[in-house]
């Protein structure tokens, strides 16, 4: 099934990069952009380099690290997000079990030399929680994301609580004692509970960061994986304690979701980078076509796009690009 199958071409639809799930790109200080992303079959960590965005389109990809044959790490490599944290490089990504395949938790990799392409890198295991938490990272726990905060690093990640049946897939946020591990229990950020939020599956997930003008924005995926897969947003100010549940803003509408007229069905878990001159670029991946054969997660026909994003009120606005648009970042 090509990129097109059972949909139409439009002027909005053309992929910037084919079959990568979950892209993430990270544009260092020194202006050097970095792609990574979820592989089709799920079985290893990818990097591309390049020194503008549209570079990354057809940079050499590079095999970082391959899933384990057997036990923790050998089953859905899913969502990687490269890092620098200190001057240090570090990759988080979720992974299962062959023998439980949905036994999926959070992992880092760390690079132990400068460059992040021809060095090589070590795993440091799974995201711990605080000592003596037999809670958190223990169930079903994917798409961790960092950022920063007056002086405070936090993440912020999906989890299932196992107690909760049927499965409802929530994002929890905890201050950083190091890239590693939490400084305190988290706080419940948010749960699916709107109608766009729970169609086939509960599922918040896929957590992003932007700022702008004194505020912190979270886009999260939400619902299962097919068209109605969709991007929610939350806010707090830079001001305001991060552990404040009540301080953060939860908006009742999808910030960006399937358009038809575009061909694009299922947008989401996205990341949001910057151009050269300052743009902030949504970086999506989204199908052409509705109809799927089968299990949603295997169909590998969800690729990358690219949205430039504007600002109205305040508040980050999320629209497809055409394809000559795309070429422009």
């Amino acid at each position: 099934m090509d990129n097109t199958s059972n949909g139409k071409i439009t002027a909005y639809n053309q992929p910037f990069i084919t079959q990568r799930a979950d892209p993430y790109i990270y544009r260092d200080s020194d202006g050097i952009y970095y792609f990574t992303a979820s592989m089709p079959l799920y079985d290893c960590v990818i990097l591309r380099r390049a020194e503008s965005i549209q570079g990354l389109k057809d940079a050499e990809e590079k095999v970082l690290w391959w899933k384990h044959e057997s036990g923790i790490m050998s089953k859905h490599v899913w969502a990687p997000e490269i890092h620098k944290i200190d001057g240090q490089w570090y990759i988080y990504f979720a992974a299962g079990d062959v023998d439980d395949v949905w036994e999926i938790r959070p992992y880092v990799l760390k690079c132990t030399g400068p460059d992040p392409i021809t060095d090589k890198w070590e795993e440091c295991g799974k995201m711990q929680s605080v000592p003596g938490d037999e809670v958190y990272f223990t169930g079903f726990s994917l798409d961790a994301t960092i950022f920063e905060n007056k002086g405070t690093r936090y993440v912020i990640w999906a989890e299932k609580p196992r107690e909760i049946q049927p499965p409802i897939s929530n994002l929890y946020l905890a201050p950083m004692k190091s890239p590693t591990q939490l400084a305190a229990l988290p706080i419940l950020l948010t749960t699916p509970e709107l109608d766009w939020e729970i169609i086939d599956f509960k599922v918040n997930e896929g957590p992003a960061i932007i700022k702008k003008d004194g505020m912190i924005f979270v886009t999260y995926s939400a619902s299962s994986t097919g068209a109605c897969y969709c991007m929610g947003l939350l806010s707090i100010s830079e001001e305001a304690d991060m552990m404040d549940k009540s301080a953060w803003k939860k908006y009742d509408k999808p910030v960006f979701a399937t358009d038809i007229e575009k061909g694009l069905y299922g947008p989401g878990h996205n990341s949001f980078t910057k151009t050269a001159d300052g743009r902030d670029i949504c970086v999506y991946h989204a199908r052409t076509y509705e109809k799927i054969e089968g299990d949603p997660l295997y169909d590998p026909n969800r690729h990358v796009f690219l949205a430039e994003v504007f600002w109205q009120d305040g508040k980050p606005i999320i629209k497809a690009s055409t394809t000559e648009e795309q070429a422009g970042f």
